[in-house]
């Protein structure tokens, strides 16, 4: 693997004694690839970029590129960050507003030849798209392009990593999107191996080829983006990703193999379902996306909508289940039902997700079982 991070853990002060920002993170990326951080704020993952920056020592770990170790806490082994190689992109971009376009593209190659560095300038106006604008100034510019300059300008010194912190949230919503796909391009087509922090799920899906979800210092998940979405490996994970909710449930043997009996009937034919033995009694909780649940009039399980947000062609519906559980349905938006008005739903779900039961009180858990076993009877 060109990148490698081996147990990183990062504190805010020096020794044993200090908070752990991020502790006992390992990932690998190839050359060339495009990797994601994402999670809630104070997650650890800027404390990691910057450990990979070498603007943070690491407390624990190394940190190896194209098997150079950059840091090697065990050995005192650290390289000051401009011996790294690395790339850095900001969210705030950092031009210099008294240099025009090209000069601020070319302000860490001022060592190169002058021909060659020219070369090297067009040929970065050429890949971001604004060999138009060499001669303006930043502020003539839109956010984007600004934000296409800084780009530009930290591969312009042909870094072996290119580093992005939040590069994107200072945009809004739909320059972001498109950005996003613009700056993966970018990368692509210079073959630059990078490593991108965001909170934007659908920034991370845009952008990475492999998505790490990190929570309380710790990285939960370092996978592509279907898998984390449809194969989450915590419970965290499943809740970070996406819209869903957890359901309780029971596996049992049926016919055709195991099948999952929920608050909205009879899961069953599903890839990779868990045995009823996975869990005491076969009890567990089903991750249910409101892409799980469809919209069916004819369907005998009736919902209460307690909330909707309009998304443009959806409305994203908060329901109430007769037996009290709470499930989100994403719905066309010309079901433009009312808040308070009944609805049949059913779940249409090819992947099944489950985890063990969280800590309920004892009237809850004999409440959740008996709505099971309800729904169960009338579903035979």
């Amino acid at each position: 693997m060109f990148l490698s991070l081996e147990s990183i853990g990062v504190r805010y002060t020096r020794g044993s004694s200090g908070r752990a920002a991020v502790e006992g993170v390992s990932l690998c990326l190839a050359a060339g690839q495009v990797g994601v951080l994402i999670g809630p704020s104070g997650c650890g993952k800027t404390s990691l970029l910057r450990a990979v920056a070498g603007l943070e020592r690491c407390a624990t770990g190394r940190v190896v590129i194209a098997g150079d170790i950059l840091s090697d806490a065990a050995s005192g082994i650290h390289l000051a960050p401009e011996q790294r190689r690395i790339g850095m992109v900001f969210q705030d971009y950092a031009l210099f507003p008294h240099l025009s376009v090209a000069d601020n593209i070319s302000f860490g190659i001022s060592a190169l030849p002058r021909a060659e560095r020219q070369q090297r300038v067009q040929q970065m106006l050429e890949l971001v798209g604004l060999a138009h604008a060499a001669k303006r100034a930043p502020h003539q510019l839109s956010g984007g392009q600004q934000q296409r300059v800084a780009l530009a300008r930290a591969l312009a010194p042909k870094p072996r990593l290119l580093l992005l912190d939040e590069p994107f949230s200072s945009l809004d919503v739909d320059l972001r999107e498109r950005l996003a796909q613009e700056v993966r391009n970018i990368l692509k087509d210079s073959g630059t191996t990078a490593l991108l922090v965001t909170h934007d799920q659908l920034e991370a899906f845009a952008v990475g080829d492999v998505i790490g979800v990190m929570n309380h210092g710790r990285l939960e998940q370092w996978d592509d983006a279907y898998t984390l979405y449809h194969r989450p490996a915590t419970r965290f994970v499943a809740g970070f990703i996406g819209h869903g909710v957890f359901a309780p449930a029971q596996i049992v043997a049926c016919a055709t193999g195991p099948c999952v009996h929920t608050p909205l009937g009879e899961l069953h034919d599903m890839d990779n379902c868990p045995l009823p033995d996975a869990f005491p009694h076969g009890e567990c909780e089903v991750l249910l996306r409101a892409d799980d649940i469809v919209h069916d009039d004819a369907s005998p399980v009736r919902a209460m909508i307690e909330r909707k947000a309009f998304r443009g062609s959806e409305f994203l519906y908060t329901l109430r289940l007769e037996s009290g559980e709470q499930v989100l349905a994403h719905v066309p938006s010309h079901h433009d039902h009312q808040v308070g008005e009944w609805i049949g739903i059913r779940a249409e779900v090819d992947h099944v997700v489950t985890f063990p039961r969280a800590a309920v009180t004892a009237v809850a858990a004999v409440a959740a079982v008996a709505a099971v076993a309800a729904v169960a009877v009338v579903a035979e």
